[in-house]
Order: structure tokens, then sequence, then C-alpha cells
């Protein structure tokens, strides 16, 4: 599961963990702990993803529903203020817009 928030991005899967918990991954240090700043962030220079964290399982259901409630934006995109991951936003926004099927009937997407 990716999951992108307006100031941090990581990805959740199930590998290298106990039964009750999942392995949060994040690219940009600090990523993981702003939604977990108990987490035990491991960094590894051979992984795709450098940082990581084995978290319980009801922890970040917890966390994910807080992010949730605290949905405000009227869009999303426009709730990113870190120039970096707004960009990288973006991208992900474009390469998933031909999934829908009236994307090439909108004019202004095929700038990105």
């Amino acid at each position: 599961m990716w999951v992108l928030l307006s100031d941090c991005f990581f990805s959740i899967v199930s590998k290298d963990c106990a039964r009750d918990e999942l392995l949060v991954r994040a690219r940009r240090k600090g990523d993981i702990e702003k939604l977990f700043p108990k987490a035990k962030v491991k960094r590894n220079a051979k992984a795709d993803y450098l940082y990581r964290a084995a978290i319980k399982k009801s922890a970040i259901a917890e966390a994910l529903k807080g992010e949730v409630d605290r949905v405000t934006y009227p869009n999303f995109k426009s709730s990113v203020t870190d120039a970096k991951l707004h960009g990288a936003y973006m991208r992900v926004w474009s390469a998933l817009g031909p999934l829908q099927e009236n994307w090439d009937e909108w004019p202004m997407f095929k700038e990105f």
C-alpha cells in the first residue's frame, strides 16, 4: 500500500516483520516518524526504500484513521507545500491519469 500524505510518503507491506506488524518503508529521512514518532527506523542503503520500521498493525490503523480525520483541504495536491514532494506527487497523478476512461478528452491533462 502506498500512502501519500501532505507531508510524507511511505509504502506499507507485509514483509520481514511479526504477524501483528507491517513494514513501513520510506524514501526520505523523517517521513516515517511524522506519522509514527516512536518508530524504531532502520536505514538500509541496499534497499529500494532507504528507511524501514516494523510497526504494529493496530498502530498503523489508528494513525491512518487520524489522518482521515484531519483532511480539511479541497484539493490534495494543493495541500503539499514541499516542492520536491509535490513534484513527485504530480508525476504519480499524471502516470495514473490514463486509467480514467475519458482522460484523453481533457486537453489540460496532456501537459503532464
